[in-house]
């Protein structure tokens, strides 16, 4: 699980580090109101990280960073689109999951828009997806689940087309042998209420926006999309040990307009330095590029199963990840 003040830690040096970068040669900065858009609804974990970056960013650069959320569009393209079009100055940051910046964009054949000129900065923080159910839904493992699901229509919600709930539920359909109707929502805090109501089965969400309703009983977790299980929830299993395969780890990451100056060697230091001291949100290119391989094989099986395209997919999804996490521009061969 993630530690709140660590992630604001390393979120808020990123943001700083960047901010800094933007607007060397341009006088004192900051000098007016840093807006960081979530293009994600308010409530959602996306949303509290990015608060999180927000408050830290704000008390070390004297100057308030504004949060933003603008969801809508698919895949959060009203958000992306005003960080496209912002002015590159340091003072208009995304700060999003990694799907925004890779995959989103191929998925929908008639997006106007493509990320993939944003200039990535790094790569703050991991944490898995979480399978959440009603309170009330007679199972309390992913095994019930499973036969449950094999013996009458269950529905699951989640955060958008080709979103990471999306894609996990896809991929619980095509492991477990069964099928269920997924339902649409503009971030997951709105497909939570339903949760909350009883009106929908399953979630694929976050931890650190559930955590509250977990301990009150008010919703069930009932598996964990990591490699491990969570140090907190030691008897909720992980998908792992009854799905082979089957894993979903999120990646967040900040990213500016095109053209803003890239962090001088030193301001990336200092950032890796603060995210090796931080052992809870440490993303070293090597546990990525693990997770990049299972993602692929995943993503392979599960785009081929949901009839969309598949190379230029998988492509994108590995080269802008390697870009965030060594902390550099992405790399321009092939596109990309």
């Amino acid at each position: 699980m993630l530690h709140r003040p660590a992630v604001g830690t390393v979120l808020g040096m990123a943001l700083g580090a960047l901010a800094c970068g933007a607007a060397q040669g341009q006088g004192a900065f900051p000098s007016k109101n840093i807006t960081l858009v979530v293009p994600f609804p308010a409530g959602g974990t996306a949303d509290l990280l990015c608060r999180y970056a927000g408050e830290k960013a704000s008390a070390e650069l004297g100057q308030q960073v504004v949060i933003e959320n603008r969801p809508g569009g698919a895949g959060g393209r009203v958000g992306i689109e005003q960080v496209l079009r912002a002015t590159p100055d340091g003072y208009t940051l995304l700060c999003s999951t990694q799907l925004s910046y890779s995959i989103t964009h191929l998925v929908f054949s008639k997006s106007s828009f493509d990320p993939r000129p944003l200039e990535p900065i790094s790569v703050l923080a991991t944490y898995p997806l979480v399978i959440l159910t009603r309170a009330n839904l007679p199972v309390n493992s992913l095994a019930e689940f499973n036969a449950y699901a094999k013996g009458g229509k269950v529905n699951y919600g989640n955060q958008g087309v080709a979103n990471t709930g999306h894609l996990l539920g896809a991929l619980m359909e095509l492991k477990g042998g069964y099928k269920m109707t997924p339902v649409f929502y503009r971030g997951s805090a709105p497909a939570i209420n339903d949760l909350l109501a009883g009106t929908i089965d399953m979630v694929p969400d976050y931890l650190l926006a559930n955590k509250g309703n977990i301990d009150a009983g008010k919703i069930k977790m009932i598996a964990v999309a990591d490699h491990h299980r969570l140090k907190e929830y030691p008897n909720v299993a992980t998908m792992e040990e009854t799905m082979s395969g089957v894993t979903s780890i999120t990646w967040m990451a900040v990213a500016a307009p095109p053209g803003t100056p890239v962090l001088s060697k030193d301001q990336q230091t200092q950032i890796d330095r603060f995210r090796r001291d931080l052992v809870e949100t440490r993303t070293s290119l090597r546990q990525v590029q693990a997770n990049l391989r299972q993602d692929v094989e995943n993503l392979g099986n599960l785009l081929a199963f949901l009839n969309i395209a598949l190379v230029p997919l998988i492509l994108s999804v590995a080269a802008i990840a390697m870009a965030f996490v060594r902390g550099r521009r992405r790399a321009r061969a092939k596109g990309f």
